[in-house]
Order: structure tokens, then C-alpha cells, then sequence
């Protein structure tokens, strides 16, 4: 284990079930939320683990697709609900078999500047599974292509980003743990083609091949569940006491919540020039 996890006293608030059937919006407030209480050291550092059912979370760029209301459509018709979230990357999906987990940290505390932050993502997750050669680099042809997808093989199963507000530091994973990842990027190809139309545009698109993509139990040759990671991070952390939000945090949350709900109704209803 990474001496940093070792010398940090973490607090752990685990959402892999009690989240799944919200919105994903509310993850975002909550990491909101968290980088502003760490950031002012009100807050010991925070792991959060959180799942939410069939969402595909879509980046600015991706909003400015010139037939974004067509591609929608298709995430629709997959089941799927859209939502445009508060930061960079392109789109992601979010489900029953994809678990995410949060670091966040103080930038006063912690010297970690952006790549660092990326690493530190980087070694908890092959801690999680030592027996996997896990490469970071750009996958081409997965979905949210960029320099930190995490790979087995090859094949991309996990992508990593950061957040920073308010002195505090929000290091994200999405981790493809059960089902496809090929169907996934299915859906994710569909969209963007949907949503093309073939029209050339300033902003390169993925060009998305499912192929390049799998699950963590798919790579690995046995069955993993969400459920089964959230216990060996819970272990790994050394088994941090369980604290989700205080009554007293309940109020900024709150400020978050309707920020970040506001900015994506607004978003929807009024597609980018």
C-alpha cells in the first residue's frame, strides 16, 4: 500500500447501494460538497464509493454535438438517462456493474499537483488488483478517451478525472466491474453517431470501437461484483470508520445539490451554440 494511504487518517462513505436508484447529479454535489469541507479542513480526506443505475454522464463538448437532441434519443431508447455533468471529459456510462470512487483531498494539506493526483488514483487501483498488469495511457476507440484510461491487455476498463474547487481535490475512477464494456461502448457509439449525423465539427469525437473495451470481470477471467470492490477498498483503507454526511454538512450539500441540478436543466433545455 502506497505509504500516502498508509499516514492518512480516512473518513469512508460508501453509496454503492444506497445511491443506485438517484440521480447522478447527486454524486457530483456530494464530491462538491466534500472538496469544499476537506478543502477547509472541516472534513478528515474522504473515500466515497458510489453506483447509480443506467445514466450516461456527458461531458460540454459532447453537448455541443449539432444533433444532440437525436442522440439523446438513442440513450433514451437504451434506457438510459442523460444528464451533463458539472466539468471536463466526454460521455461515460453509469450502471449497475460500474463502480466509482472518489479521493478527496486538500490541496493545503497535500502537495499533490494534477499528475500526481492521477497516480494516486492509479496505485489504489492496482492495490485493488495485484494480480493485473495495469498500463495507463490513451486507449483510441474507447468512450472519454485520455491519457490515464486504465488497461489490461489493451482493452480499457477504467478512466480516471480530477476535480478542483474551492482548496479541495476530487480524484475520480469509474471502474467497469461486471457485464460488457463492449456493450457499453455500444451505446456510447450509437450516441455519437446519432448525434453526428456525419457533419464535420471543430471538436474530434471519439470514434468509438467497442472492442477496445471490458469489464474488470471479463479482463480477469471470474466473476467480480461491485459489492466484492467495495469491501476489499473498505479493507485495503484499513477499514476506515463509515461516515456519510453530518447534519451540519447537510446545508452546503444542499447549496451543491441545487447547483448542479440547475446547471444541467438549463443545459438540457437549451443546447450550446
Amino acid at each position: 500500500m502506497p505509504l500516502f494511504f498508509e499516514e492518512t487518517a480516512w473518513r469512508f462513505w460508501d453509496q454503492s447501494l444506497s445511491a443506485k436508484s438517484r440521480s447522478a447529479l447527486e454524486s457530483f454535489a456530494a464530491d462538491d460538497t466534500l472538496c469544499e469541507l476537506v478543502g477547509a479542513g472541516k472534513s478528515a480526506p474522504t473515500v466515497r464509493t458510489w453506483v447509480h443505475d443506467d445514466t450516461v454522464v456527458l461531458g460540454i463538448q459532447d453537448h455541443r454535438l449539432p444533433h444532440i437532441e437525436k442522440g439523446m434519443d438513442v440513450l433514451k431508447d437504451y434506457g438510459f438517462t442523460p444528464i451533463v455533468r458539472n466539468s471536463g471529459g466526454l460521455a461515460v456510462v453509469l450502471d449497475a456493474g460500474v463502480l466509482n470512487i472518489s479521493l478527496v483531498l486538500s490541496e493545503k494539506d497535500n502537495a499533490i499537483d494534477i499528475s500526481a493526483g492521477y497516480d494516486l488514483m492509479l496505485d489504489l487501483v492496482r492495490e485493488l488488483f495485484p494480480e493485473a498488469t495495469i498500463e495507463a495511457y490513451e486507449i483510441v476507440g474507447s468512450y472519454c478517451p485520455g491519457s490515464y484510461d486504465l488497461s489490461i491487455n489493451g482493452q480499457k476498463f477504467a478512466g480516471i478525472s480530477q476535480r478542483r474547487i474551492r482548496s479541495g481535490i476530487a480524484v475520480q475512477v469509474y471502474l467497469c466491474v461486471e457485464g460488457s464494456g463492449a456493450k457499453r461502448a455500444e451505446i456510447i457509439r450509437d450516441f455519437y453517431n446519432a448525434g453526428l449525423q456525419n457533419e464535420e465539427t471543430k471538436f474530434t469525437y471519439p470514434e468509438i470501437k467497442p472492442e477496445t473495451m471490458a469489464s474488470l470481470s471479463e479482463l480477469l477471467g471470474r466473476k467480480i461484483t461491485v459489492q466484492e470492490v467495495v469491501i476489499d477498498l473498505h479493507d485495503l483503507m484499513e477499514r476506515p470508520a463509515p461516515m456519510s454526511l453530518q447534519p451540519d454538512e447537510t446545508e452546503l450539500y444542499g447549496f451543491y445539490l441545487n447547483r448542479v441540478v440547475e446547471r444541467n436543466r438549463k443545459m438540457l433545455e437549451r443546447p450550446l451554440e
